[in-house]
């Protein structure tokens, strides 16, 4: 998942990291700050397989996102020969846009209290796959900033999920560790991410941990 969100990452970036990605065989996804058919135009033409769109409010901004990720008759993305169908050059461009559509995921993110009030309406729109509920917004809008392991915060996450699989879809938050993982996974959720800076951070503190160990036996 490139964070398109707080990184300023453009689709022209972002298409070298797609190529990065698709070489080991890692699908890539993107989430992008805006939800506009566009910009999310531009990372899906070049070749990434999913958006997630942050700060989803209501029914019509679930419905934007799928719009503008999903081919007619399920969006309203514009069809051409670019990078995400080999430029036209493996077949006729119609097969393109049925096989798209069935590979693409649609994930609205969940995070504030206007999300939430909308809840119901967000997670039943037709062609999002997957609702991405963000701890970290989600504490301050229920008054708890910055606590994202807040009571408050985890109920809600866990209600909301509840509500997700009954709809038949995938939820999914943050899990920065096999713990928070094991946790949410026991809850039933599904789709997972963390971040590549703390991951980073993480090895080279034990790294450094682990080397000041071995001069501090020399």
């Amino acid at each position: 998942m490139l964070d398109g969100e707080h990184n300023p990452i453009s689709p022209g970036e972002a298409a070298n990291m797609f190529r990065a990605a698709e070489s080991v065989g890692v699908p890539a996804l993107a989430r992008i700050g805006e939800n506009s058919q566009q910009v999310i135009a531009k990372y899906m033409d070049a070749g990434c397989v999913g958006v997630m769109t942050p700060m989803v409010n209501s029914r019509e901004d679930a419905q934007r996102a799928v719009d503008s990720v999903k081919y007619p008759p399920e969006g309203r993305r514009g069809l051409a020969g670019v990078r995400a169908n080999r430029y036209g050059l493996e077949g006729p461009l119609g097969e393109h846009l049925a096989r798209a559509n069935e590979m693409t995921l649609v994930i609205p993110q969940i995070e504030t209290l206007a999300a939430v009030n909308a809840a119901d309406e967000i997670i039943a729109t037709e062609g999002v796959d997957v609702i991405f509920l963000g701890p970290m917004d989600l504490s301050v809008a229920l008054g708890v900033p910055g606590q994202s392991k807040h009571q408050i915060v985890l109920d809600m996450i866990e209600a909301l999920t509840k509500k997700i699989i009954a709809a038949g879809k995938v939820s999914g938050t943050i899990a920065r560790n096999a713990e928070d993982y094991a946790y949410w996974r026991d809850r039933g959720l599904g789709f997972f991410l963390t971040g590549a800076n703390g991951m980073l951070a993480n090895a080279t503190s034990e790294y450094m941990r682990e080397v000041r160990a071995v001069e501090e036996g020399r």
